[in-house]
């Protein structure tokens, strides 16, 4: 191909309404693809979903702030922490409180722990990590549902130390 053809094929191409072209000729091939501001906008609306869920973490304690004016919240918050102690998420994944489906809880609300029992299993990139007690108690309350996204440092469960 000649390059004043290219050239050519380029300037026809900027002027008119395609966004992309693609010429084979025998072993010679050109591919030419036009960005425009167009292609770029639905970037910056695909991350604007995920916008609301960061206003969502902040206003979670946000929330404590507001209603330890009004004392309501501020007492269940004190209920809950001497109940037990919180046990935390240590990594992002997805929180499973059985091995499999068709199995029983590692643990339910009332049961007892020993340190080093499994709690439950956080799946990151398809790695099964099991998480364990590192203390001996009794279980009071488990924080999230099976089978749902857990962030790092999201409390999993309150424990009540022996």
């Amino acid at each position: 191909m000649d390059l004043k053809l290219v050239k050519k094929l380029l300037d026809l191409i900027s002027e008119s309404e395609v966004d992309e072209v693609s010429i084979e000729e025998g072993d010679f091939k050109i591919k030419v693809k036009k960005t425009s501001e167009l292609s770029s906008q639905p970037a910056v609306q695909y991350q604007i979903p995920q916008q609301p869920h960061a206003p969502q973490q902040p206003s979670q304690p946000q929330q404590p702030t507001a209603s330890v004016e009004s004392g309501e919240t501020d007492t269940e918050e004190s209920e809950s922490k001497p109940d037990g102690e919180v046990v935390k998420s240590p990594i992002v994944g997805t929180f499973y409180e059985a091995s499999s489906p068709d199995s029983d809880p590692f643990v339910t609300v009332g049961d007892h722990i020993s340190a080093g029992d499994t709690l439950c299993i956080v799946e990151a990139m398809k790695i099964m990590n099991e998480i364990e007690a590192e203390f001996s108690g009794t279980v009071q309350k488990i924080l999230v549902d099976d089978a749902s996204p857990v962030e790092f440092d999201q409390p999993l469960f309150v424990i009540k130390k022996d």
